[in-house]
């Protein structure tokens, strides 16, 4: 084989150049700069996306929720640390205000609470902004808690705080009583904007953050408390402060605080408070015992020679009653506290022609009941209430009361203790036999067609009275009193006789009176009952108890009206025989 020379030999190898000489061709890199600057920007875009996603694992720094800081904290940890502390805290009550007044709201019920998770994930999510970077690193960063609302439990919750927090508008009041004034504040008309006021709580609540003023119509009343409390604490307190003194010459009268508040009545006029006191009322106050008392004499209508006479009225001197109640205030708000009033002539408060127009003029109704006259005591009695209500006027409209006729029922007033029965038994007490007296006053008014107001019967029944048609008396507790519903006054005549208690009414006949009864019935047997009070009074009994209704039927005398017939029932106890124990 025959070896090939370097002369004639195409694959020679050529020696390497030596690197650095000048004479021999250039080795040019392959990297070109682009590349190289390329590269750079990579690797710095690569470490600041990196460190910028660590950023955003992370909580801000310094970042609070509901006062809890969870800054820097990771996903886990800021976890943690809201379910402890915050979650909590958002299922306290809401504090809310309506109009000034605090109300609470319970979340849960409400249908609010902390998203915690949505909570993480917005302060976590990924952030490439720089200024944001620097944010979340400075701790400028704005945390906020995401909260889940259900629109339709709020809506429902704030229906029911309405209920408690809407009001309609009220005027402030004063009022008078006893020489003292009240005064009742003001209240605003309020009615809450529910729809407004779901939609600020789901958009601005603050997990345990200040309360919440909920919109609401609010509607101010004509004067304002502010306004209210400055009149009464000047005109009104002046008004009360102490005497105001009427002059008229050498005459003069104190009305007093309590005579003027009497009078007193306070109102609201364009939106301003006044106060104003009633003439008639002041007028009564100044001249009743005093140097300005009329002169005038009333007419009065007497019993003589066996029947109602009218004395004539007398015209005299008397206190001008125009314009006296702003006399009296005026004079009130000043230094001297003195009034200038006038006297002129007038007419008698009760006028001749005002007695003749009651009518007084005939017997309408009398009635009578036998009485045990072997009883002194009671008897005494039975003399003393006669002789306090004879002579008494009923005006049409008004009412008879026979406890305040009679009373007080004292020993000082002439009366005695004599016999009663109290709870089914005999016993003794001032004023004994007194009952009868109620019986007749219930008689003559039911005849008389008078409505009844109130009466009781007796527990058992005596006989001297009308079955259904009586009526006992107890003072505090038990009284009879009856209406006088016609045109006409009356008035009651009542004296005591040696066998009978008796009683008659004046008047002019309007009613025409019908009655029926039931009679008997229910009849119940006596029974021995045993008595163990310290003053107990033994009784034979014997006598049956019993039912009974009465009838009453009214129509004027001339027919011209009928009322619907009244029907009054009773029951009576039977007499028991009564042994003390």
């Amino acid at each position: 084989m025959q070896t090939p020379t370097p002369e004639n030999s195409s694959n020679v190898v050529q020696p390497a150049t030596p690197a650095g000489n000048p004479k021999d061709g250039k080795r040019k890199s392959t990297a070109k700069p682009w590349i190289i600057a390329g590269s750079c920007v990579v690797a710095a875009t690569a470490a600041y996306f990196g460190a910028a996603a660590f950023i955003s694992s992370q909580v801000p720094a310094n970042a609070t929720i509901a006062g809890v800081n969870i800054g820097s904290l990771n996903q886990d940890e800021a976890r943690t640390a809201l379910e402890n502390q915050v979650v909590p805290l958002a299922q306290e009550p809401i504090e809310t205000t309506v109009n000034g007044k605090g109300y609470e709201l319970d979340p849960a019920k409400a249908g609010l609470s902390l998203d915690v998770e949505q909570t993480i994930a917005d302060l976590t999510d990924f952030e490439a902004n720089p200024v944001k970077l620097y944010e979340r690193l400075t701790g400028d960063f704005s945390a906020e808690a995401v909260i889940d609302v259900d629109q339709d439990k709020l809506t429902a919750q704030l229906g029911k705080l309405a209920a408690k927090a809407d009001a309609k508008v009220t005027e402030g009041t004063i009022t008078f009583k006893d020489a003292q004034a009240t005064l009742s504040k003001p209240v605003d008309g309020v009615a809450l904007d529910v729809e407004k006021s779901a939609e600020k709580i789901a958009t601005d609540w603050e997990i345990a953050g200040p309360a919440m003023e909920l919109p609401a119509e609010v509607t101010s009343p004509e004067v304002s408390a502010q306004k209210l409390q400055a009149f009464y604490d000047t005109q009104v307190a002046s008004l009360l402060k102490k005497d105001v003194t009427l002059v008229s010459g050498d005459k003069s009268t104190a009305i007093s605080p309590a005579s003027m508040a009497a009078a007193a009545s306070y109102s609201a006029k364009d939106g301003e408070p006044q106060l104003a006191l009633d003439d008639e009322k002041l007028y009564l106050a100044a001249t009743k015992n005093s140097d300005l008392s009329s002169t005038a004499k009333d007419a009065k209508i007497v019993l003589k020679g066996g029947k109602p006479t009218i004395v004539k009225s007398v015209k005299g001197i008397s206190l001008e009653t125009k314009d006296l109640g702003a006399k009296v205030l005026a004079a009130s708000q000043t230094e001297t506290r003195k009034a200038e009033v006038a006297m002129a002539e007038s007419d008698a408060d009760f006028t001749t022609a005002d007695a003749e127009k009651l009518g007084i003029k005939e017997e309408i109704v009398e009635f009578s009941t036998p009485y045990p006259a072997s009883d002194t005591v009671r008897t005494k009695n039975l003399k003393a209430g006669s002789a306090r209500i004879t002579g008494t006027i009923v005006k049409p409209g008004e009412r008879f009361s026979l406890l305040q006729a009679l009373g007080p029922i004292t020993t000082a007033n002439g009366y005695y203790s004599s016999g009663v029965v109290e709870n089914g038994f005999s016993s003794e007490a001032v004023g004994g036999g007194l009952s009868q007296i109620s019986t007749q006053m219930y008689n003559v008014g039911f005849l008389a067609g008078y409505d009844d107001i109130t009466h009781k019967p007796h527990s058992r029944w005596f006989d001297r009275y009308p079955a259904g048609r009586e009526a006992t008396l107890w003072e505090g507790q038990v009284d009879m009193i009856w209406e006088n519903n016609t045109p006409y006054g009356v008035m009651i005549e009542a004296w005591v006789s040696g066998d009978a208690v008796h009683t008659r009414l004046w008047s002019t006949k309007y009613w025409k009176v019908t009655q029926d009864s039931s009679g008997k019935y229910n009849q119940t047997d006596p029974k021995t009952v045993h008595n163990k009070a310290e003053k107990c009074i033994p009784e034979s009994g014997g006598r049956k108890g019993f039912s009974i209704d009465i009838t009453r039927y009214r129509e004027t005398v001339d027919g011209s009206k009928k009322l619907p017939a009244e029907t009054k029932s009773w029951t009576y106890s039977p007499w028991n025989k009564i042994v003390c124990d």
